[in-house]
């Protein structure tokens, strides 16, 4: 019987210990990067925008992209309107943007919007780089210069620290808020300090012309922004991440919103293992595979939420364990100081994230949110289309 206990609290201390010493070091690795050197503000940029049916926030956007601190005539914006049926394309153009329409309910998703809309800026060979931006989104004035400063240092590619624009409209937005400071600021401030790719974020994020050449966009499933981050790590370059610049983009305040947005990015995860995590540990095996082997494990750690249960169901066991046999204590110590990473990772995404003390309070919710998410991973999305999250006024 106590082998018996012994094998079964093995089986759920080590994936505990493994993921809790992955979070716990990048939180170590979390502080501030060093600061981006001055651009010479001459390159020129095209600002992507990939637009569904956005007429309540597209003026706000391009407004917002408008007043970049950039020269006026360094960079386009460029509206992608996709199949939209109400008045996206008209707004963006009277916002000062140019429009490109696009109608075709065969090919449909933000993944196929963007490749028009970089394809075009290829094709006019005017800008040395394009940038993408959602068109729910607020930038900081210092986008384009983060990014031309790294590009003149021999970046081809740069993620923008993503984080929500509307933290304190409800609880769920503060959590949310929190989740992507935890998700995006504390492990890319530590893949930058590593040399690894941060990834593709989904907005927010820039590449050189010439290197969308070499590595052409074809990423049009739920998570095109994994897809093709996890493209460029498979052709030998690492996404570089701009602390100091951020998107800020609307986050939903309804459960139902949120519920069709977070099954979206769970089936597309889902769908990226099966199809990509073979050539990631082939390449992973090459000397110089440091960048796939952490794109590997992003792929597959899961979420907080189930790191979160696999930990709680190791201290249960434990705790039943050790009051049948002492001696089995040190799982339940084990079990304890896994948890104790896990919060450490938590509270330093709450401390970079400004949810503040009503952020903090939110996260006594955060087992109620952990059900909500594990109940959303039994049900399927099978549609490849772009499903819009319903907007709302920030």
């Amino acid at each position: 019987m106590t082998t018996l206990i012994q094998l079964i609290a093995m089986a759920l201390a080590l994936p505990a210990a493994a993921l809790s010493a992955y979070l716990l070091l990048f939180t170590l690795l979390s502080g501030a990067p060093a600061a981006a050197g001055r651009s010479s503000r001459r390159l020129r940029f095209d600002i992507i925008v990939p637009a569904h049916n956005e007429a309540m926030m597209i003026e706000a956007t391009v407004a917002s992209l408008r007043r970049l601190d950039w020269p006026a005539d360094g960079f386009r914006v460029l509206v992608v309107a996709d199949n939209c049926t109400d008045a996206t394309a008209a707004l963006a153009r009277a916002a000062g943007a140019q429009v490109l329409e696009r109608h075709d309910t065969a090919l449909r998703g933000k993944g196929h919007a963007l490749a028009l809309g970089l394809q075009t800026s290829q094709a006019h060979d005017w800008a040395y780089a394009a940038v993408v931006v959602d068109a729910d989104t607020e930038v900081s004035a210092n986008l384009l210069e983060s990014f031309a400063a790294r590009i003149e240092t021999g970046a081809k590619v740069i993620q923008a620290h993503y984080c929500v624009r509307n933290a304190q409209a409800s609880w769920r937005t503060r959590l949310m808020a929190i989740a992507l400071a935890s998700f995006h600021q504390v492990r890319s401030r530590a893949r930058e300090r590593l040399r690894l790719s941060c990834g593709l974020r989904g907005n927010g994020w820039c590449i050189t012309h010439r290197l969308l050449r070499q590595v052409p966009y074809r990423a049009f499933s739920l998570a095109e922004d994994i897809e093709y981050g996890i493209d460029l790590g498979l052709a030998g370059h690492r996404v570089h991440y701009a602390d100091e610049a951020n998107v800020a983009a609307t986050m939903v305040t309804s459960e139902a919103a949120s519920r069709t947005q977070r099954r979206r990015w769970e089936d597309g995860r889902s769908w990226l293992r099966r199809s990509k995590s073979g050539a990631l540990l082939n390449a992973a095996l090459r000397p110089d595979g440091g960048v796939c082997l952490d794109l590997l494990f992003d792929l597959w750690v899961p979420p907080l939420s189930s790191i979160a249960v696999n930990i709680a169901a190791l201290l249960a066991f434990a705790a039943a364990a050790q009051l049948w046999q002492p001696s089995l204590q040190v799982w339940w110590w084990l079990g304890l100081g896994c948890a104790m990473c896990v919060v450490l990772y938590v509270l330093r995404g709450w401390q970079l994230s400004g949810a503040g003390l009503r952020g903090l309070g939110d996260l006594l919710r955060a087992p109620f949110f952990v059900v909500w998410k594990l109940l959303l991973k039994w049900r399927a999305h099978r549609s490849g289309e772009w499903v819009r999250t319903k907007r709302e006024q920030p």
